[in-house]
């Protein structure tokens, strides 16, 4: 049956991917975004769809639409972008859910929440089950992100509790793909970009924190299992790669398949950064059978190919930030300021 879906956020790196495979599905498609972090060739080859509308939006704001489904996917999602403007980001979880909440009471929508495994923190569990409650830092530089997504799963569950919303909230593990914006920031665009280049790649720290990579399209399939779950399954449910890796692993494998000659260099630690992550997907098993099914090495062979194809000069590098700083850096900067 066909629907009428809103995706919010829907230029981005995981929107873009969404909207190809509800457009290819038959359904009626609107892409909402204001394009802070999201580029518009991610879309451009949609926009000759019949069943595809392109709107320039920002969610703090209302809209008003008549609509059948909602994916809530609109927020900055790496530290470069959520940190340069840490208010707005917050603006965005809060505000943003608010808003499609209040959209999808008035329509009778089903909606759906893209959380994060950041809601965990410095996770003290390992790997992470949805019922951990996390060990999160609800006052540092991260936080902006960290606690606007959990803010935003209390705002879905008490409308879903309150309102009868019928809602899905899904906690997005590390994912990668073609489409991910090459400044930002993220491990896996670092790495490509600097292996490609030949320069150094950075660790940050000893390398030995993990990571669990998932690649785009698993990610993707997850989504639309969640969103045609029955209703008595509005998550949080754990989408994710339980296949983990340290960051010197994943560094020396992008030398490998690049060919490049890039030697690894060592700086100091973010602060707040997690030193283990990964997804138990028990309940994805369970109640989605779902799991991923692309290997790391093949998805980063396709996401380099995607790189290695860019004319970076058509994007914008990101403004100042101290996302990448120690937490002693970080206190020199403030200092100089």
């Amino acid at each position: 049956m066909m629907k009428r879906i809103l995706v919010t956020g829907g230029a981005g790196f995981l929107g873009s991917h969404l909207c190809d495979r509800l457009v290819a599905q038959g359904h009626d498609v609107i892409c909402l975004d204001n394009f802070f972090t999201s580029q518009k060739s991610n879309i451009k080859h949609l926009l000759t769809e019949p069943n595809f509308e392109l709107v320039r939006h920002d969610v703090t704001h209302p809209i008003w639409l008549e609509v059948d489904e909602i994916y809530n996917l609109a927020c900055p999602a790496s530290p470069v972008h959520y940190q340069y403007n840490p208010i707005k980001t917050m603006k965005v979880s809060v505000m943003g859910a608010i808003n499609m909440l209040g959209l999808a009471k008035r329509c009778g929508a089903k909606i759906f929440q893209a959380s994060t495994s950041e809601v965990y923190g410095d996770p003290d569990i390992h790997p992470q089950p949805e019922s951990y409650r996390g060990n999160v830092n609800p006052i540092g530089v991260r936080s902006c992100y960290d606690e606007g997504k959990r803010a935003a799963e209390t705002l879905f569950f008490d409308y879903w509790r309150s309102n009868n919303v019928n809602i899905r909230v899904v906690r997005i593990f590390n994912t990668y793909g073609p489409r991910m914006h090459p400044y930002d920031g993220r491990v896996v665009s670092n790495f490509i970009l600097q292996a490609i280049k030949g320069e150094d790649i950075t660790l940050y720290g000893d390398g030995l924190q993990t990571r669990s990579f998932c690649y785009v399209d698993d990610l993707i399939n997850g989504f639309l299992k969640l969103m045609a779950a029955p209703d008595d399954c509005p998550g949080p449910i754990n989408i994710g790669n339980p296949g983990e890796f340290t960051i010197k692993q994943l560094a020396e494998l992008i030398i490998e398949l690049t060919g490049s000659s890039s030697k690894l260099v060592y700086m100091p630690l973010p602060q707040d950064d997690p030193t283990q992550r990964k997804p138990d997907i028990t309940l994805a098993k369970e109640k989605l059978g779902w799991q991923p099914t692309v290997e790391l090495r093949d998805g980063l062979t396709k996401t380099i190919e995607y790189f290695a194809s860019l004319d970076l000069s058509k994007y914008r590098k990101p403004t100042g930030h101290t996302a990448h700083c120690s937490t002693e850096t970080d206190e020199k900067m403030r200092t100089l300021s």
